[in-house]
């Protein structure tokens, strides 16, 4: 009884250690806009254009956007931008897909004209963790 309690324990184990190594990455996707005109009209303006190219594509699990916060005036924050978009993605294919929407090109067709700089970072996401409220 003991040998096939422990057998059942070991394929239990070995499932899970495989289905954790074949797991893909969520995709994080970060953009810093620093815009010509910074004015507030023209930040809630990107913000709203965000909101409504880029909230809702397939394979976005967190999706944000928001404008630079006076509360956060630290020597160790990079203060050189105006909006940021947040979107974390539920693989890289998600990902791949997005960036050649049409709505993802239309969001930067509209908008690229105010755009002074634009910084990208995206991260493959293998440890995270999540609360719930």
């Amino acid at each position: 009884m003991f040998r096939l309690f422990a057998a059942a324990v070991l394929v239990a184990l070995c499932v899970n250690v495989a289905s954790a190594d074949d797991k893909k990455p969520m995709i994080g996707h970060m953009v810093y806009f620093k815009l010509k005109d910074n004015t507030p009209e023209n930040r809630k303006k990107l913000v709203d254009a965000c909101e409504k190219y880029l909230a809702n594509h397939d394979g976005v699990i967190f999706f944000s956007a928001g404008v630079i916060s006076d509360d956060f005036k630290r020597d160790v924050n990079d203060r050189d931008w105006d909006v940021a978009l947040h979107l974390v993605f539920v693989d890289k294919a998600a990902h791949d897909k997005y960036q050649d929407h049409k709505e993802h090109l239309k969001f930067i067709d509209e908008n690229k004209a105010n755009w002074a700089k634009v910084r990208v970072f995206d991260s493959a996401f293998t440890s995270y963790k999540s609360k719930k409220k």
